[in-house]
């Protein structure tokens, strides 16, 4: 009885590597207003914040074909080991030393998310539980990882800062070394789940993401999943933050886990709201990503703190609902020996809205915030548009 429990709950170990590695991706996102008083630039924050999609995508682009050849286990401990080390960087405090590190946290995210995910869903399913219950696991494990990550390292350096504790930004750092090295050593008994080495099968192996619904209903909306994060908690508190004081960090923290706590508790709802005959589940995120984004304009418009919490919190609805109903959209796609790629390939188009912060702080130097956000509205609702166009089109045979 005690090994059957055990099996059905291998997932387990595989889901806290995974958030780890999201903890790390996240954890530098509430320290970004501490960063900026020490006397870093703006521009030079937002670069920072993006720079891990450097290291992301192109490691979402590979690391599941590695898997596929070499194993879910052998990827997934090298990723939680990246994530670690990658901590180490960032507590060093140097430009170079940081920049290195956000390349790096974006190697480990990468893992996490094309493969942890899959061997999360994988497990799942050998322990007795519905596939679509894995990958909701999955995508669930990722953003409490990145909720956690940045409410404890913002709470951490914002005690520090209030205490005058010395290392107030290397202490999140050292926190989050300390439970990737405990990830690491719970997942390196886990078995492997690979079905089948992938030698034979290189050809067609993105065959996935030329099926006409891939790139007509989960293409138009996978950057807005983090696209909207990088609106609620990059933008949103640089546009309230002179009506903050002295609380701009412990508000940076709280934006940022509350866009996520919305994302991971509107989770089960996308589960329910999906359907196999059409992309519902897509396009609820849209509308309420279109919404979010509209909350976002009107936040610029009269710099409320309250205002942008609220708009925070519809944006991390957005990015729930957009995440898990365009992951089990994609599972109807992709073959089995396919799907750790894929989904890299998925989350690749979704962090590319990650850059969102930085192309818009550019953009302010033509435009004001308010204006950029009520055209990016605009983008938003013509994705919508094209998603509902397809909903039930291209529909794929069941297997």
């Amino acid at each position: 009885m005690s090994t059957e429990r055990g099996g059905r709950n291998l997932w387990r170990a595989a889901a806290a590597a995974v958030l780890a590695c999201g903890w790390g991706g996240n954890q530098f996102t509430p320290l970004l207003v501490v960063y900026r008083e020490s006397g870093l630039s703006i521009l030079t924050v937002d670069a920072l914040l993006g720079a891990y999609v450097v290291g992301l995508v192109p490691g979402l682009l590979t690391v599941g074909a590695l898997s596929e050849r070499y194993g879910r286990k052998p990827v997934m401990v090298a990723g939680t080991a990246a994530s670690l080390v990658a901590s180490v960087f960032l507590a060093l405090g140097d430009v170079g030393w940081i920049a290195a590190g956000r390349f790096v946290t974006g190697l480990g995210v990468a893992v996490a998310m094309a493969v942890g995910s899959t061997w999360v869903t994988e497990l799942s399913v050998r322990g007795g539980a519905e596939r679509a219950t894995g990958t909701r696991r999955g995508a669930l494990w990722l953003t409490l990882g990145f909720g956690l990550g940045a409410g404890v390292a913002g709470v951490l350096a914002q005690t520090s800062v209030s205490l005058g504790a010395p290392f107030p930004l290397e202490l999140p750092y050292v926190v989050h070394a300390v439970l990737a090295a405990v990830a690491l050593l719970a997942i390196v008994r886990l078995p492997e789940t690979r079905v089948a080495p992938a030698a034979a099968r290189t050809t067609g192996r993105f065959a996935g993401a030329r099926h006409p619904r891939f790139r007509r209903v989960i293409t138009p909306m996978a950057p807005w999943i983090f696209g909207s994060a990088g609106v609620a908690y990059a933008i949103m508190p640089q546009l309230v933050g002179d009506r903050l004081g002295t609380w701009g960090l412990a508000y940076s923290t709280l934006l940022t886990v509350c866009t996520l706590g919305a994302g991971a508790l509107v989770q089960p709802l996308a589960k329910r709201l999906d359907r196999t005959t059409s992309a519902r589940g897509v396009v609820v995120s849209m509308i309420v990503m279109s919404a979010g984004l509209a909350v976002s304009a009107v936040a610029a418009v009269v710099r409320s703190p309250v205002v942008a919490l609220v708009a925070a919190v519809v944006l991390g609805a957005a990015y729930g609902i957009a995440v898990v109903s365009g992951l089990l959209e994609l599972q109807r796609l992709a073959r089995p020996d396919e799907l750790a790629a894929l989904t890299g390939v998925y989350y690749a188009l979704a962090y590319v809205g990650f850059l969102l912060p930085s192309i818009l702080a550019v953009l302010s130097g033509v435009a004001s915030y308010p204006v950029l956000l009520g055209c990016l509205v605009l983008v938003a609702l013509g994705g919508t548009a094209v998603i509902l166009r397809h909903s039930r089109r291209h529909l794929p045979v069941p297997a």
